[in-house]
């Protein structure tokens, strides 16, 4: 069975490193998505803060490392494999491989998907 977020053991190595420097209190590490960029979304990393509610929030795990995605836009995140990777000239981040993108700004930082509604109308 495909799990519905799949963290690499590289990325799960730096979000547990991550965790391990990040501010006092700290209760994770999210996934989140915000609009961005000429597609319309963005993924962005970030620090769930002391105090801050993860209700709304689905917990992933990978070997010690949990990630927190928002409920809200887990129908857009379904499928993605999200890694952590050094390219050629020796910058690391994480890398997101979502089946749902249906495409990319052409810098590559932003990119957007199409809900079931909107497919409905374009074909």
């Amino acid at each position: 069975m495909t799990q519905p977020i799949n963290i690499t053991d590289s990325a799960a190595a730096q979000i547990e490193k991550l965790l391990g420097k990040a501010p006092a209190g700290t209760q994770g590490v999210r996934l989140n998505v915000k609009p961005r960029g000429c597609s319309g979304n963005s993924y962005q990393m970030e620090y769930i803060k002391a105090g801050e509610d993860i209700a709304a929030d689905e917990a992933f795990k990978q070997g010690n490392a949990t990630l927190y995605i928002p409920k809200l836009h887990s129908w857009m995140l379904f499928g993605i494999t999200i890694d952590y990777a050094e390219d050629e000239m020796g910058n690391a981040k994480f890398r997101f491989k979502n089946p749902n993108e249906k495409g990319r700004c052409g810098c590559g930082e932003s990119f957007y998907v199409q809900d079931k509604e909107d497919e409905k109308v374009s074909s």
